[in-house]
């Protein structure tokens, strides 16, 4: 595999908690790739994957366990628009609370689940952030990610 020319950042958020994690790991991380993309996930749909970047699955849960509102249509296109997606890697950071041990960062789980059947590989494990842990989700998610980045891109050299 090739480096990709960027990393591209998909957000599904309720409250925004996602979209500045992501931010957050896009400043970071600058000095790892030339070009890091945050994108909101509002509007999207499978078509996204056609892009050449590597990419990372930013998202909060939502309800009952569900994908944020933002994010709905995206998910939905998976599967109703289903292609295959081998060529794709990602990694996901998916935002919960253990509060809510039944539906504990459902949102990216969902996004990772969906995504393996069509073909993607995902890289590495996928990050759980737990807002009962008391941490700051930008800085233990910027940490991951830049863990997470700098073995993808060693492993694609």
């Amino acid at each position: 595999m090739s480096t990709p020319p960027k990393l591209l950042i998909l957000v599904g958020t309720m409250t925004d908690t996602a979209e500045h994690v992501a931010q957050a790991v896009g400043m970071n991380c600058a000095d790892l790739l030339p070009i890091i993309e945050v994108r909101l996930m509002d509007g999207l749909d499978i078509r996204v994957f056609e892009e050449d970047a590597l990419y990372v699955i930013c998202s909060s849960t939502h309800g009952s366990g569900d994908v944020p509102d933002n994010a709905r249509h995206l998910y939905e296109s998976l599967a109703t628009e289903p292609r295959y997606l081998g060529s794709v890697r990602y990694g996901v950071i998916a935002l919960g609370d253990s509060a809510y041990p039944q539906t504990f960062c459902n949102g990216g789980l969902r996004f990772d689940e969906r995504l393996a059947d069509l073909g993607a590989v995902r890289i590495g494990e996928v990050f759980r952030h737990d807002a009962s842990a008391g941490t700051e989700p930008e800085v233990v998610c910027t940490a991951w990610a830049r863990d997470w980045l700098a073995t993808t891109l060693n492993a694609a050299v």
